[in-house]
C-alpha cells in the first residue's frame, strides 16, 4: 500500500517527538524537511538519507509543528551534541534561514511563522534559545524583507484579501518582540547573571529605532519602484498606525535609549534625500502616504512628532545667515515631506494649525512654520492666501481674552513672535497688512495686553502694537525698552529677526547647504511640493529667491512732491546743534536769560515746585526750570533740615502735596527718580506729619496709577529707612546733608570734637560695656528662674550714691536731638490709617457700586476700574506696601495685639472676597476671578504676619487669641494650593507669577501649620 506525502511528515513528527538514539538520526530527521523546501545549506546534504517525495514539506502547514517541537524537545535535550558535531546551524534554518537562502521565498515564509512561533513560546529555557533566534530573524529578516515575503509573490496562491490578512499578523507580531522577549527573559530569570542578559538587538528603543529605519528603507524602495508597490499606502499606512499606538511618534525627542522615536531615527536619512536626484518620486509618496493613514488622531501623533524632532536653535532669535538657512532647510523638509498646507486641503489644515497654536513649541520652531506656511521655502511665490489665513488664526489666539490672561510667560513669547513673523512676509500696503493695522481683534488684544499686571506680558503686547504699527506705515512708539531684563532683551532680539526674513536664506550658498549626512552628492535646486504629486520631470538649479508679484502701479498722490535740481545757494551753512551749545553757553551774548538760585529754605523750594506756570515777565525763568532745580535740591534740602528747628515740620504736608500731584510736562531728565526720592526723604525725616498725609491722598480720586505708585513706594521705603533696614542707596552723598551752619571748617571741627575726649573716654567705653552685659543677660535670663534673675540683677546693679556733678564744657559739640524711630510711629502713623482708611475706602466704593447698578453702560460705576484704587495693578501694590510696613514694624510695641491681626485679616478678606459687587466678565457675564497678582501679594502679606508671629511670641497670641484667622489663613492657602496642583488657570498667571504664587502658598501653609501644631491644643481648649 503506497504511504501518502502527509504520511510521511507526520511519521518524521512522531520521530522527533520519540527517543533518538544519536545524533547522526537527529541530523537526518532535520535534513529531509529542509532539502524538500530548498533551504538545506550544502554541507548537511550527507546527512539526507532519507529524503521526502517533491512537496511533502509544507511550510504553511508543517512548520509550526515543527518549530514547536525542536524548541520544547530537540533544543533542550541535544544542543550540546549539536555543539560539538557543528550542526547548530541546522536548528537555525526552522527558524531563521541563513544568508545564502534569504532571497529565496522559502526563507521569507519561514521567517513569518518564526515570529508567530516565538513569540509563542513560553518554556524558560527555550526562551533563551527563542531570544538568540528572535534578534536573528530582527536583523536579517526585518519589516522590509518580511513585506517582501507577504506581496511579492512570496506566497503563491493566497489573493490579495489573504494577503493582507497575512500582513496583519505579521505587523502584529513584529510590534510585539520588544516586549514579548522581555517577558520572556523576566520570566526565565535571566538578567541575574552577566551571560544572561536581554539582548541589545531586542531591547525597546534599539529595536523600533532600527525597525523604523527599516520602514524609511520601504518606503524608499516603493517609492523609486526598486520593490512592486501596487497598492502599497493601505499596507503602510496599517503599519505606521501600528507605530503610532506603540508609541514611536512621541511629542518631543526622548531623553533616554529605551524610548524609541520613529522620526529621530530615520530624519537624517531623509534631509539627505532633500537634494537627492530621485527626489520628487520619493517625497510625493510621502505626501500620498500620510493623506492615506487610518485616523486622523495617527497624523496628528505622526506631525506632532515630526514637528518635535525638528533642530531646534541654540538661540531662537539669532538672526545669522547660517541659523536662517537652517530654518529654511528645516521648512524645506517639512514642504517636501508633508507638502504645502493649504486651507484648500482642510484635514491636514486644521491639524497643523491646531498643532502649531496650540501646542507649546518653541520660537525656533515658530520660525521654521511660518517658513513652511508661506509656501516658499522651495522657492517661488509667497501663498499670500494661505499665510494670510494663518494670520488670522494667530491674531484670534493672540487677542483671546483667556490666553491673555492665563497663558505662562513662554506661550505669550512664542504666539507673539508668530504672529510678528508672520506679518513680516507680507510687503508694506498690501491688503493683509491693511486689514490687520484696523482690524478689531488687533485693537482689543492690544488693550488687553497694556492691562495686564505683568511688566513681560504687557511688553508682549506692546511689541506687537508698535511692530504692526511700523510694517503698516504707521507710527506708534510706547516708551520704557531699555534694560537688560529678560523681556526687554527678547523685544529687542525679536525687533532684529523681523527685520528680515528666513524665506530669503541662501540655501545655495557653498558648505551652508551640505546635507546633514555628510555625503558628498551635489546640492540640487529644491523644486515646489506641488510638482511632486504630479510626478513631473526632474529639473537641476538652485533655489531660487522669493519672489512677489509685481503690484499694478496706479497714479500716486504724492508724485508731485518730488524736488527740483537747484544750484547750490551761496549763504552760508546754518549753524550745527553743538555750534548752537557754545553760543548759548557764551555769556556774552546769552545776556536775557536768568539763572534760577538754589533754594535756602523749605517754602522756597515749595514755591519752586508749585510754580504758577509760564513767565510773569521777560527776564523771569521758566517754569520748567523751576521745577528743575526744585527736583535737584529737594532731597538733599528736606535731609539738611531734618535735625534743624521745626521748618521741616511746618513744610513737610505742603511739599509733600507738591510732590505727589507734579506731572512731567516738561520731560525733565530723572525727574521720577528724583521726587521718589524726595518723597522718600520727606517720609524718613518728617514721619509724623507726612505718613498720614500722604495716605489720606493716596484714596483720593484725583491721582493718576504712577502717582499712587509713587505714594506707596514712598511708605515703604520711608517706613525700611526708619527702621535702620537695608535701603536703596540715597542720590545726595552723606556729607551734603549736614548743615553748614552745624560744622566748623575741618581743621577747628577736628580740634573741638576731640576736646577733652582722653578724659571721659574709658568711663564712657566701660558703662558702653556694662549696658550691653545687662541687656546680654536680661534676654538670656528671662528663660531662668525668676529668683536667679533677680540675684544676678542685685550683683550686678551699683548702689545709687552721690554723683559727681560733670562741667560745664561749652566747646563739646551737643548731642543730635534724638530721632524718630519707626517701632515708635508704626502703628499710628503709618499701619493702622492704612489699613482703617482703606476699609472705609472700600465700604464707599462698594456703596457707590449698589447706588448705580440699576444703570447701563458708562452710568455704571465699576471700582475696580482702571486706574482707580480696587484695580488689581493697584491694589496688589498697596497689600506689598503693607507687608513691608508689616515687616518692619515687627519690634513695635503694638505688633502683636494691633499690626498682625489686622493685616492678616486684610490679607484674607481681599485674597478671598470681591472687591467690587459689579467685578464680572463683562465679555461673558460670569463671575470674574481674583487676578494672580492679588493673590499673590496677599499671600505675601499672611506670610509676613505669620513669620513674625512666630518670631515675636512662638505664635502664642495668634493662635490663642485670633484662632479664627489663623484657621482661616490655613484653609486658603490649602485651597489655593490644591487648586494650583490640579492645573487650574489662575487669571493673570503669566510672567513672574507662574512660581511665585505657589510657593508664596505653600509657605504661608507651612507656617500656619507650624503655628496650629504648637498650639493646637490650647487653641481647641480655648473654643
Amino acid at each position: 500500500m503506497m504511504r501518502s506525502n502527509q504520511d510521511e511528515v507526520q511519521d518524521l513528527l512522531s520521530k522527533l517527538q520519540a527517543p533518538i538514539e544519536n545524533v547522526e538520526a537527529l541530523l537526518s530527521y532535520l535534513a529531509a524537511p529542509l532539502d524538500n523546501i530548498g533551504l538545506l545549506p550544502p554541507v548537511f546534504r550527507k546527512f539526507n538519507t532519507q529524503p521526502l517525495p517533491p512537496g511533502a514539506f509544507k511550510i504553511s502547514r508543517h512548520l509550526s509543528q515543527f518549530q514547536r517541537i525542536l524548541l520544547s524537545h530537540i533544543v533542550l535535550t541535544w544542543d550540546s551534541h549539536l555543539a560539538e558535531k557543528k550542526a547548530a546551524l541546522l536548528v537555525d534554518q526552522y527558524f531563521c534561514p541563513d544568508a545564502f537562502s534569504n532571497a529565496s521565498s522559502a526563507a521569507g515564509q519561514v521567517s513569518i511563522v518564526a515570529y508567530s512561533t516565538l513569540l509563542s513560546a513560553s518554556t524558560p529555557l527555550a526562551s533563551r534559545y527563542g531570544l538568540r533566534m528572535l534578534e536573528l530573524l530582527a536583523v536579517q529578516y526585518p519589516v522590509d524583507r518580511v513585506y517582501a515575503a507577504v506581496f511579492d509573490s512570496g506566497m503563491p496562491g493566497l489573493d490579495d484579501q489573504e494577503k493582507e490578512v497575512v500582513w496583519g499578523d505579521c505587523v502584529s507580531n513584529l510590534v510585539k518582540v520588544p516586549g514579548k522577549a522581555a517577558n520572556a527573559a523576566a520570566a526565565a530569570g535571566m538578567g541575574n547573571e552577566g551571560d544572561m542578559t536581554l539582548p541589545t538587538g531586542l531591547e525597546n528603543g534599539t529595536f523600533f529605532d532600527r525597525l523604523a529605519v527599516r520602514v524609511e528603507s520601504l518606503i524608499s524602495a516603493l517609492a523609486l519602484g526598486k520593490r512592486s508597490s501596487g497598492d502599497s499606502f493601505p499596507h503602510i499606512s496599517y503599519l505606521l498606525g501600528k507605530l503610532v499606538t506603540q508609541g514611536l511618534f512621541p511629542p518631543s525627542p526622548p531623553t533616554t535609549r529605551t524610548q524609541p522615536s520613529f522620526f529621530q531615527a530615520i530624519l537624517p536619512t531623509i534631509r539627505s534625500k532633500n537634494y537627492a536626484p530621485n527626489r520628487q518620486a520619493y517625497f510625493a509618496y510621502w505626501n500620498e502616504l500620510l493623506g492615506n493613514l487610518p485616523s486622523t488622531l495617527a497624523l496628528q501623533s505622526i506631525l506632532m512628532s515630526l514637528f518635535g524632532s525638528l533642530r531646534k536653535l541654540d538661540n531662537p532669535l539669532d538672526d545669522s545667515a547660517q541659523q536662517r538657512v537652517v530654518v529654511r532647510e528645516e521648512a524645506i523638509l517639512l514642504t517636501n515631506l508633508v507638502g504645502i498646507a493649504q486651507p484648500d486641503n482642510e484635514e491636514l489644515w486644521e491639524i497643523t494649525t491646531s498643532l502649531v497654536l496650540k501646542r507649546p513649541f518653541s520660537i525656533s520652531h515658530g520660525r521654521i512654520f511660518v517658513c513652511w506656511f508661506s509656501g516658499a521655502a522651495n522657492g517661488g511665490e509667497i501663498n499670500v492666501t494661505a499665510l494670510d489665513a494663518f494670520l488670522q488664526s494667530i491674531l484670534e489666539l493672540w487677542s483671546d481674552s483667556e490666553h491673555v490672561k492665563h497663558s505662562l510667560l513662554s506661550q505669550h513669547h512664542y504666539v507673539a513672535s508668530l504672529l510678528l513673523l508672520t506679518v513680516s512676509y507680507f510687503t508694506q500696503g498690501s491688503r493683509p497688512m491693511e486689514e490687520l493695522t484696523f482690524n478689531t481683534s488687533f485693537i482689543q488684544g492690544v488693550s488687553r495686553y497694556l492691562s495686564h499686571q505683568d511688566s513681560s506680558v504687557r511688553l508682549c503686547g506692546m511689541l506687537v502694537a508698535e511692530e504692526i504699527a511700523r510694517m503698516g506705515g504707521k507710527k506708534l512708539a510706547f516708551p520704557g525698552w531699555d534694560g537688560e531684563d529678560s523681556g526687554r532683551t527678547w523685544a529687542r532680539s525679536l525687533r532684529r529677526l523681523v527685520q528680515g526674513r528666513d524665506v530669503d536664506a541662501d540655501v545655495g550658498d557653498g558648505d551652508l547647504a551640505k546635507p546633514a549626512g555628510g555625503g558628498e552628492s551635489t546640492v540640487e535646486g529644491v523644486v515646489r511640493p506641488s510638482s511632486m504629486r504630479a510626478m513631473v520631470e526632474e529639473e537641476s538649479g538652485q533655489p531660487e529667491r522669493v519672489q512677489f508679484k509685481e503690484v499694478a502701479q496706479g497714479y500716486d498722490s504724492d508724485d508731485s512732491l518730488a524736488g527740483y535740481e537747484s544750484p547750490p545757494s551761496s549763504r552760508s551753512a546754518s549753524p550745527t546743534p553743538s555750534e548752537l551749545e557754545e553760543i548759548e553757553k557764551d555769556p556774552t551774548l546769552n545776556i536775557t536769560a536768568k539763572k534760577v538760585s538754589r533754594p535756602v529754605y523749605l517754602k522756597q523750594l515749595g514755591d519752586f515746585l508749585r510754580s504758577s506756570g509760564g513767565k510773569t515777565s521777560s527776564d523771569d525763568p521758566h517754569e520748567a526750570d523751576k521745577i528743575e532745580m526744585g527736583l535737584n535740591c529737594a532731597e538733599e534740602l528736606i535731609r539738611k533740615k531734618r535735625d534743624y528747628g521745626t521748618e521741616l515740620a511746618e513744610n513737610a504736608v505742603n511739599l509733600e502735596y507738591a510732590l505727589l500731584g507734579l506731572n512731567d510736562n516738561y520731560e525733565l531728565e530723572g525727574f521720577s527718580e528724583k521726587r521718589q526720592a524726595a518723597l522718600n526723604a520727606l517720609v524718613a525725616c518728617a514721619p509724623r506729619p507726612t505718613a498720614p498725609a500722604l495716605i489720606e491722598e493716596f484714596f483720593k480720586n484725583q491721582y493718576s496709577v504712577d502717582q499712587r505708585y509713587v505714594a506707596l513706594n514712598a511708605l515703604a521705603l520711608g517706613a525700611r529707612e526708619l527702621a535702620s533696614l537695608p535701603v536703596p542707596e540715597s542720590r545726595v552723598p552723606a556729607n551734603k546733608t549736614a548743615f553748614p551752619s552745624r560744622m566748623l571748617p575741618p581743621a577747628l571741627h577736628r580740634k573741638y570734637l576731640t576736646a577733652g575726649e582722653d578724659r571721659n573716654l574709658l568711663p564712657s567705653l566701660v558703662e558702653d560695656i556694662s549696658c550691653k552685659a545687662l541687656d546680654s543677660a536680661k534676654s538670656s535670663g528671662s528663660e531662668n528662674h525668676p529668683s536667679l534673675v533677680r540675684e544676678k540683677a542685685l550683683r550686678i546693679k551699683r548702689p545709687s550714691g552721690i554723683s559727681e556733678v560733670s562741667r560745664l564744657d561749652n566747646l563739646r559739640t551737643p548731642a543730635p536731638p534724638k530721632r524718630t524711630t519707626f517701632t515708635e510711629v508704626a502703628a499710628e502713623y503709618f499701619i493702622a490709617p492704612l489699613i482703617n482708611r482703606f476699609w472705609l475706602f472700600l465700604r464707599e466704593e462698594q456703596a457707590r457700586e449698589e447706588r448705580t447698578s440699576h444703570l447701563g453702560g458708562r452710568a455704571k460705576y465699576h471700582g475696580a476700574g482702571t486706574g482707580l484704587i480696587l484695580n488689581p495693578l493697584v491694589l496688589s501694590h498697596f497689600l506689598r506696601t503693607l507687608a513691608i510696613l508689616v515687616n518692619a514694624s515687627q519690634n513695635a510695641l503694638e505688633w502683636l495685639a494691633i499690626i498682625a491681626p489686622d493685616s492678616l485679616e486684610l490679607a484674607i478678606t481681599i485674597g478671598t472676597r470681591p472687591v467690587s459687587s459689579a467685578d464680572e466678565d463683562e465679555e461673558d457675564g460670569r463671575q470674574g476671578t481674583k487676578e494672580a497678582s492679588v493673590i499673590c501679594s496677599a499671600l505675601e502679606l499672611a506670610l509676613v504676619v505669620l513669620d513674625g508671629s512666630l518670631d515675636v511670641d512662638g505664635g502664642r497670641s495668634l493662635g490663642l487669641e485670633h484662632t479664627h484667622l489663623l484657621l482661616g489663613a490655613n484653609e486658603w492657602a490649602s485651597k489655593i494650593f490644591e487648586a494650583l496642583e490640579k492645573g487650574v488657570k489662575v487669571e493673570g498667571e503669566g510672567g513672574v507669577h507662574e512660581i511665585r504664587l505657589r510657593s508664596v502658598a505653600a509657605g504661608v501653609l507651612l507656617k500656619a501649620d507650624e503655628v496650629i501644631s504648637k498650639w493646637g491644643r490650647s487653641m481647641l481648649l480655648d473654643r
